[in-house]
């Protein structure tokens, strides 16, 4: 049988029960999402564009699901953790699916950051929900047809939010949770705005399966910064399925970030709409144990004269795995359009394992495109020389490691942003990966010092 079937036999069961606690808008496609998962299953090690993550796999344990929308209790004080100094954030909490609003944070006149269940939000979010992110698609349909709320972070047409909108969303429960987030983000025409999201797990020993799905609009002139950045647990599953849509001359910058997890599929799907528009994704990822991190990306570039680029790496070490499936389109009648990609790679380790494959399909003249891909290992020249200057194998895995990871930081346009990831990096690569436990590099670098 397949995973989904369990999850359609409880909507069958208590679906009055789900719709009570949900908004209309959510209702209204349930139908829809429901006739789309007959028959199906999630994708499987193998099929098209998962040739390593099996979410047949990972839907399949009976995980439990908040569907009476019992309170949540967490600490807020532990995501504190990663604050970032000097930036001033409006903030916002997500406990395991369900938004807690922020009545003190001081927003624009107009923009709205609220429940999609509040009614004050009905008009725009029955304008915008479920109008991108496709039904067909089994991800997509199974969280159609169980979320029960959701955020809406709407920023009216010239509206410039200064201060960037932090959410945090954490996990917390005493035992398996499934959690079914929803997120809509629209800024009309020459809007601004940053938004920084950050996953915790609190609950470190339970098993939680985290699915999400978020959809972007971004009009003309628009500006859109979107940070994610997870920092959960191994136990937790994430599975996470982005849509933007940009107009003209808009300009959209999103980074990924998985410095801790277990098990993520991140998947981003950016159709680019209008001309002159700018694109920017960019994406890192830090595994080890046996950590498996995913992210499947898609770039259309349906009309000309627009611009992306797209850089994804990741380091690896211990027993962890890695995939990449990036693919850029540029359709007919798309002239002057300039597309790039690379996926960059280490494995820091023998054991770790990376799966990469850029795609580039083009159908049109006129354009200025690029794609690759490599894989590696950490430069040995380096790791020896610095070691002759007195630097610890350890400090010189970690120093190079976090040089690979610099351009990836650099995208970031918050400075003060950009520094506390680094020093988050600092710390991951510190605390995790530069163990050197059974490092060979250090035994054969130090074999080298002795010879000299």
């Amino acid at each position: 049988m397949s995973s989904i079937q369990q999850y359609i036999d409880i909507y069958k069961q208590l679906g009055k029960r789900i719709d009570n606690a949900s908004s209309p808008v959510f209702n209204a496609l349930r139908p829809a999402a429901l006739a789309a998962l007959d028959g199906r299953q999630m994708p499987t090690k193998g099929d098209e564009n998962y040739e390593v993550s099996d979410l047949e796999a990972l839907y399949a344990p009976d995980y439990g699901i908040n569907i009476d929308r019992l309170t949540a209790t967490a600490d807020i004080s532990e995501p504190f953790r990663c604050d970032v100094p000097n930036l001033s954030t409006s903030l916002y909490y997500v406990f395991n699916d369900t938004y807690q609003g922020n009545p003190q944070a001081q927003l624009p006149n107009g923009v709205i950051v609220a429940s999609m269940n509040d009614s004050a939000c009905n008009e725009i979010v029955s304008r915008y929900y479920g109008t991108i992110a496709p039904i067909s698609d089994p991800q997509v349909a199974l969280n159609s047809l169980l979320a029960q709320d959701g955020l809406l972070v709407y920023i009216p047409a010239g509206v410039v939010v200064e201060r960037p909108i932090q959410l945090v969303n954490l996990l917390r429960a005493n035992s398996p949770l499934m959690t079914n987030r929803r997120v809509l983000v629209v800024a009309e025409a020459g809007a601004q705005v940053k938004i920084l999201v950050c996953d915790h797990t609190q609950s470190h020993d339970t098993d939680f399966l985290n699915t999400q799905v978020v959809e972007v609009f971004v009009g003309e002139g628009a500006t859109l910064d979107y940070y994610d950045l997870e920092e959960a647990s191994e136990k937790t599953h994430r599975v996470s399925s982005m849509w933007v849509r940009q107009a003209a001359s808009s300009n959209v910058l999103i980074n990924g970030i998985t410095l801790m997890n277990g098990i993520t599929r991140n998947n981003y799907h950016i159709d680019i709409d209008g001309q002159h528009a700018e694109t920017t994704l960019l994406g890192m990822a830090i595994a080890s144990n046996t950590q498996h991190i995913d992210n499947h990306t898609y770039i259309g570039h349906n009309v000309g004269y627009c611009h992306s680029n797209e850089l994804f790496k990741y380091v690896l070490d211990d027993d962890a795995v890695g995939a990449f499936t990036g693919k850029i389109l540029v359709a007919p009648d798309s002239p002057r359009t300039e597309a790039y990609q690379s996926n960059r790679n280490i494995c820091a380790s023998n054991r770790a394992k990376m799966y990469t494959k850029p795609q580039l399909e083009i159908y049109t003249d006129d354009v200025k495109c690029g794609h690759g891909a490599t894989v590696g290992q950490l430069d040995q020249d380096a790791m020896f020389y610095m070691q002759t200057r007195g630097i610890s194998c350890q400090e010189a895995r970690t120093l190079l490691m976090q040089a690979f990871m610099s351009d990836i930081i650099d995208g970031v346009r918050l400075e003060a942003l950009r520094d506390r990831l680094r020093h988050l990096v600092e710390k991951r690569f510190a605390g995790t990966l530069a163990q050197c436990r059974n490092c060979t590099a250090s035994q054969s670098c130090h074999t080298k010092i002795k010879k000299k």
